[in-house]
Order: structure tokens, then C-alpha cells, then sequence
């Protein structure tokens, strides 16, 4: 009856999708949902899009290792991201009315600087989308008992997102999101209230937790465990800001008010609800700890799917699964778009500046089947854990994008060769760290965004007279 569920369900979400298809009419409605989404669906889709398999399934496994010290990048970073997005960057870029993040960078540094920066973010985002098919690989694998494997899982997953992202783009992803939301909200509060009655309420739980050291959050006071604290935090508090996805939802608001209380909104609300699958993952070392220990330290990210199969009845198992495809769906999709439009427009357009707005809708398109295609390969080729892909995927938009896009909205002296060391000097550091020390005391990407600094200030103040284009 499950997998038969889980059919149904993809085949009414997908067909949902295509039908918001319909609106699409120009890039505009392809990037941004024609600039015209309300307060809720957009603050919906900037919950839906990071409520993703990480948040499900990656930080509770971490959390289960690691205890609270070891998720500080997710929730606590990324719910800081959107709210700092919220208080200090909506408003400024909103007011540009660009197509992408990418426009930017092109307009306040020039041209060599939003190519690089562009390619930056594509590549970040290769280990945020096969995070999400690796889970769907996950999740098909288990509603299935193994009939169907994990690669198999990726190869329907993956396709059926591509179908409606390629023809809907933005307003399917809000549409299908909004609808999402919804059922993740029900989904998972329906489970923890079902995991409560066997553990005997939250508290036991919170009680059994704290007693096994899981809530100590701050580092060891010495110099390697506070610079690796920061840089984990750092690293997905402020390199999730420059991103396409992040800049999509405001972009796409229908005035800037919407697009400032959305983002605060959503990072709120992602903090709250991410906390309802640690609570359901701990709850198996009280229901099933046999459970636990056979998968702690194999695969972790299987506890929780297999506590809701082995200990729940089927309407739970239906509204867990359900609120998780959800969670996967929405993330994934909003991730393989983003990339794809900002590639198109700020790369290809680039070379090709005659283009038709029809025409470079077509090139979108074609850019989404492209790294549908590549992440799909990345994702069952890749050993990486979905908490790591995921944490893993912003230090490259950290040490390359966020100091251009923040110096570029707050600092008069911001300027194309400040733009073009920042991005230089940030990513040369971070992959010579990452080669010769990764282990060392200065984080690799802590010392490149330390060095994005120095490039861009060093580019600030140098005297006018000797600047030329870049």
C-alpha cells in the first residue's frame, strides 16, 4: 500500500507541476514567477526549498553522532542565512529588478567577475541537487523493501523533478512548494505526535538526550575547535547569501516588502521545523535501540526511515513519507533551476547577445536537462553523506561570492578590480589550503574568505588613476 501511495502522490505533485506549466510564457515567468508571487507562496518556497533530504534525513543522522555541537551549519547557519538575507539584502537587490544573482556582479564589477562568480555558483550547487537524489534514491528504496534500488530510486527521482522544473520553472516550483509546505508542516507533526505516545512524550526524550551530552552546542575553548566552529557556521550563514535560489524568492515576490518579510518568514520557520526530525530521530534510541546501533555507524540517515516502517501504522508511514518526498521535491527542484537560469543568463547570453527572450527560454531549458544529467551521475558516484553534500556545497559561494555581493551592496569603495582580487585571492587560498593542509588549524575556507577580504579591499583603495577596466 505504501509504494502504491508514493506512486499516486508523484504522479498528482508532477501533474501539478506541469499544469503551473502554463503560465510560463517568457524568461521572466521561467526565473521569477513573473515577479508577482503573494506572501505566503513566497515564503513557502523559501521554506520548501531548504526543508530539503538534509533537513530530513542528513542533520538528524549528524545529530545522532554528533549531538547539537555538530549541526551548527544546519539549521543554525542557514536559518541565519535567510534572515540575514531578509534584513540586509532583499531590499537592495529587489529594487534592481534583475533576472539573477549573477546580473549583479555584472553590473557592479563587470563582466570578468560575473563569469567567474556564475561558475562559482553552478558549482556549488552540484552537491546541494545530489543530495536531494540521493534521497529520493534513499526513500524509493525503502517505501519499495529493496525492489527497487537506490540508483534506481535516483534515475525516477531525478527524471520525474526534471519534468515539471524544465517545463515550469519558477512558477511550478512556487506552486508545488506552496502545496509542499503544507503537507510537510501536517506531515511531520502527525509522526512526532505517533513517536510521543511510544516514548511516552517529548520530555523523556529531551531528558534521555540531554543526559547523553547531545545538547552541547559550543566548542572546546581552544584556538582549532572555536576556527572550526566559525568556519562551519560561516560557511553556510553566509555562503548560502549569494545564491540563485536565496535571490529567486525575492526577485519573484510581487513587491519588496513581500520579498524582505518572506525571507525573515521562512528562516524562522525552517528553525522551528527542523528540530521535529531530531526530535523523531532521537526517539529511536528509546523505541528501537537495536535499531540505532545497527545503523549509527554504517548508515545513520536509514534510522529514521526504518523506525517509522518498523514502529508506526500505515497512515504515519503515509504522512511521514509524504511530508519527505515533499521535503525532497521541493528542494530539489528549486536547486536544479537555479543554476540553470543563472548559467543561461549570465554565461551563454554573454557570447550570444542577440538572442530572442524565446530563445534564451529554450536555452534555460536546455541548461536544466544538462545538470539534471550531471548531478544525477555526481549523486550515484559520490560516497559523500547527504549532510556533507550539502555543507559541503556552499564553501565555494563563501570565499568567491559573498564578499563582492556584500562589499558591492554596503561599501562605496567597491569596485571591478576589488571585485575581480576578491574573487581571485578568496578562491586561490581556499583550494591551495584544501590541497596542501585541509587539516590544519585555519579552516580552508575560513583562510579564503579571510583572503576575499584582503582582495577586495586591496582593490578599493587603490588609487583611480591606476585602474583600468576589467
Amino acid at each position: 500500500m505504501l509504494i502504491w501511495f508514493v506512486i499516486i502522490y508523484w504522479i498528482i505533485s508532477v501533474g501539478i507541476g506541469l499544469w503551473a506549466a502554463l503560465r510560463v510564457k517568457n524568461t521572466a515567468d521561467f526565473a521569477a514567477a513573473g515577479h508577482s508571487l503573494p506572501l505566503p507562496i513566497v515564503t513557502a518556497t523559501v521554506f520548501a526549498t531548504w526543508f530539503g533530504s538534509e533537513t530530513v534525513l542528513g542533520i538528524p543522522a549528524t545529530f545522532l553522532k554528533e549531538g547539537m555541537g555538530g549541526i551548527v551549519a544546519d539549521p543554525f547557519g542557514s536559518s541565519l542565512c535567510l534572515i540575514l538575507v531578509g534584513l540586509f539584502f532583499a531590499r537592495h537587490l529587489y529594487s534592481r529588478k534583475m533576472l539573477t544573482i549573477g546580473d549583479f556582479f555584472r553590473e557592479k564589477y563587470g563582466r570578468t567577475v560575473e563569469v567567474l562568480v556564475t561558475l562559482c555558483i553552478v558549482v556549488s550547487y552540484l552537491g546541494w541537487v545530489a543530495a536531494q537524489v540521493k534521497a529520493l534514491g534513499l526513500v524509493f528504496n525503502v517505501v519499495s523493501e529493496g525492489s527497487i534500488s537506490q540508483t534506481g530510486g535516483m534515475l525516477i527521482g531525478a527524471c520525474s523533478v526534471l519534468i515539471y522544473t524544465l517545463f515550469g520553472g519558477m512558477w511550478s516550483v512556487a506552486i508545488t512548494d506552496f502545496i509542499q509546505m503544507i503537507i510537510i508542516v501536517i506531515g511531520m507533526l502527525y509522526i512526532g505526535g505517533e513517536m510521543s505516545t511510544q516514548t511516552g512524550g517529548v520530555m523523556p526524550v529531551i531528558q534521555h538526550a540531554a543526559a547523553a551530552g547531545k545538547f552541547h552546542f559550543w566548542p572546546d575553548m581552544n584556538l582549532a575547535s572555536v576556527l572550526g566552529f566559525i568556519a562551519a557556521l560561516f560557511t553556510m550563514m553566509l555562503g548560502s547569501i549569494p545564491q540563485q535560489d536565496v535571490f529567486q524568492r525575492i526577485t519573484s515576490s510581487k513587491n519588496v516588502n513581500i520579498a524582505v518579510q518572506a525571507a525573515i518568514l521562512g528562516g524562522v520557520l525552517y528553525f522551528i521545523f527542523a528540530f521535529v526530525p531530531l526530535y523523531l530521530a532521537y526517539s529511536a534510541t528509546l523505541i528501537s535501540p537495536d535499531l540505532v546501533n545497527k545503523y549509527l555507524d554504517t548508515d545513520p540517515q536509514m534510522i529514521l526511515p526504518k523506525l517509522v516502517l518498523n514502529h508506526a501504522p500505515m497512515i504515519a508511514q503515509i504522512m511521514f513519507f509524504g511530508a519527505l518526498l515533499s521535503a525532497i521535491k521541493s528542494c530539489a527542484s528549486a536547486t536544479l533551476l537555479a543554476p540553470s537560469v543563472t548559467f543561461a543568463e549570465n554565461i551563454v547570453k554573454g557570447f550570444f547577445r542577440h538572442l530572442s527572450d524565446q530563445q534564451l527560454l529554450k536555452i534555460m531549458r536546455i541548461t536544466v536537462i544538462c545538470f539534471a544529467v550531471v548531478v544525477t551521475f555526481f549523486a550515484v558516484n559520490s560516497q559523500l553523506s547527504i549532510f556533507k553534500m550539502v555543507e559541503s556545497a556552499y564553501k565555494v559561494t563563501l570565499v568567491a561570492a559573498f564578499v563582492p555581493l556584500a562589499f558591492g551592496v554596503y561599501w562605496s569603495k567597491a569596485n571591478s578590480l576589488g571585485g575581480l582580487l576578491a574573487v581571485v585571492f578568496g578562491l586561490t587560498v581556499w583550494i591551495s589550503c584544501e590541497i596542501l593542509a585541509p587539516e590544519a588549524v585555519m579552516p580552508p575556507q575560513l583562510a579564503g574568505l579571510l583572503a576575499s577580504i584582503f582582495g577586495m579591499i586591496a582593490g578599493g583603495f587603490t588609487p583611480r588613476s591606476l585602474l583600468k577596466p576589467v
